[in-house]
C-alpha cells in the first residue's frame, strides 16, 4: 500500500523544533532542583537583578507549579522558556503554573492573575497559565502591564476575565485562551492577537472582548487576526450564546478579522454593556473578511463591516519588528 502524505504536513514536522534543554545563560526552574536551580518560578524570578541591562532568560522545567508569578519592572529584557519538544504550537507544552486568587480574595483584578507582568519588553514561550477560580468572580490567568511584552505559544484559562492587556504594545501568537466572561479585557494597551485559538466554554451569555478605551486620545486597540473561535472541548455551548464584545467605556475599539467564526457567535456579533448603559456612542467595532456560521447574521447598529484589515502597524507601531518574534506571525 503507497502511503500519501500532504507536502504541509511534511513540512510541519520538518520546521517542529523543540526547546529540551537551558538556552545558554538561564537561570533553570525544575520540580527536582539540583543544586543552582530553583523550585518555584517566583524564586527564580527573584533571584534575577532589576538593574542589569544585559538579557535575562529562565527555564523551565516539565511539571505543574501551584503559585503566582509576579515580574517587577526591570531595566533588563526577560524571556521565559517552558520545556516543549515543539515550540512552534501550544498542544504540547509540558509547563503549567496555577492558582485560584479571585476578587474574592484580594483588592483588585491585577492581585488576582497567575502571572503579573509588570515589565517591559518581555517574552514568554510554551507555558500554560491557569486560575481555576470559576465561575462567580474575576480571576485573572494574566495581568499584562507593559510595553513590548510577546506571548508564544502560551495557553491562558479562566472564565472570566482570562487576558488583561492592559499597558502598552502587547503580542499573543499561536495561544489558546479559554474563558466566558470579557476574558480579553482591558484599557490602555494596544494588542495584536494572531493565529489565536479563542475557545468558550459552557454558560447561558457570554462576551470575549471588553476593551476599555475611554477617550478619543486612549491609544487602546484590540485586533484578532487570522484566530478561530469555537466552544472548548468538552463543553456543549449552543448557537449564538457568545458575543464578539461588549464596551467596558465607551469609545472601545476591537477588529475581528480574516477569523473562523464558529456559530456560537450570536448574529448580532456585538453587545451593549448593558440595557439601561449601552456605552455604544463611541465605539469603534468592526470585522473584515471572517468566515463561518459566526459570520452570518444582521450586525448591530454600532459594528462596522471593514472595506480592508488593519494592518499590524496601526496596532503595534512600526517599529514593532524590533522587539515581536515574527517566526510565530501568518
Amino acid at each position: 500500500m503507497r502511503l500519501y502524505f500532504p507536502l504541509f504536513s511534511l513540512l510541519s514536522v520538518a520546521l517542529a523544533a523543540g526547546r529540551t534543554s537551558p538556552p545558554s545563560g538561564c537561570l533553570v526552574v525544575s520540580k527536582t532542583a539540583s543544586s543552582g536551580q530553583y523550585k518555584t518560578v517566583q524564586s527564580a524570578v527573584n533571584a534575577l537583578s532589576t538593574t542589569s541591562t544585559s538579557p535575562q532568560c529562565i527555564f523551565i522545567y516539565q511539571g505543574t507549579y501551584n503559585e503566582q508569578v509576579y515580574i517587577p519592572s526591570r531595566k533588563a529584557a526577560l524571556t521565559i522558556y517552558g520545556y516543549t519538544t515543539d515550540t512552534s504550537t501550544y498542544t504540547g507544552n509540558t509547563v503549567t503554573i496555577t492558582q485560584k486568587l479571585s476578587q474574592d480574595d484580594v483588592a483588585n483584578n491585577d492581585l488576582t492573575a497567575t502571572l503579573r507582568a509588570h515589565s517591559a519588553n518581555f517574552k514568554l514561550y510554551n507555558v500554560n497559565l491557569v486560575n481555576t477560580r470559576g465561575q462567580g468572580s474575576q480571576a485573572l490567568a494574566l495581568s499584562a502591564q507593559a510595553d513590548k511584552q510577546g506571548y508564544y505559544g502560551v495557553q491562558f484559562h479562566g472564565y472570566q476575565d482570562t487576558v488583561l492587556a492592559n499597558t502598552g504594545a502587547q503580542l499573543y501568537a499561536k495561544c489558546l485562551i479559554v474563558g466566558a466572561t470579557d476574558f480579553i479585557f482591558g484599557q490602555t494597551a494596544t494588542a495584536w492577537f494572531d493565529r489565536v485559538d479563542i475557545r468558550v466554554l459552557a454558560a447561558s451569555i457570554g462576551y470575549i472582548t471588553a476593551n476599555g478605551r475611554d477617550s478619543e486620545s486612549n491609544p487602546s486597540f484590540y485586533v484578532i487576526n487570522n484566530s478561530n473561535v469555537a466552544a472548548a472541548s468538552g463543553n456543549s455551548v449552543k448557537a449564538g450564546t457568545y458575543y464578539l464584545g461588549r464596551p467596558w467605556r465607551n469609545y472601545s475599539r476591537v477588529v475581528f478579522q480574516r477569523t473562523s467564526l464558529s456559530n456560537v457567535v450570536n448574529g448580532e456579533g456585538w453587545k451593549v454593556w448593558g440595557s439601561s448603559d449601552p456605552r455604544t456612542d463611541h465605539v469603534y467595532y468592526g470585522e473584515y473578511a471572517n468566515t463561518g456560521d459566526g459570520a452570518k447574521g444582521t450586525r448591530a447598529a454600532f459594528a462596522k463591516k471593514l472595506a480592508s484589515p488593519v494592518a499590524i502597524e496601526t496596532v503595534l507601531g512600526s517599529g514593532y519588528q524590533s522587539w515581536v518574534d515574527r517566526s510565530y506571525l501568518s
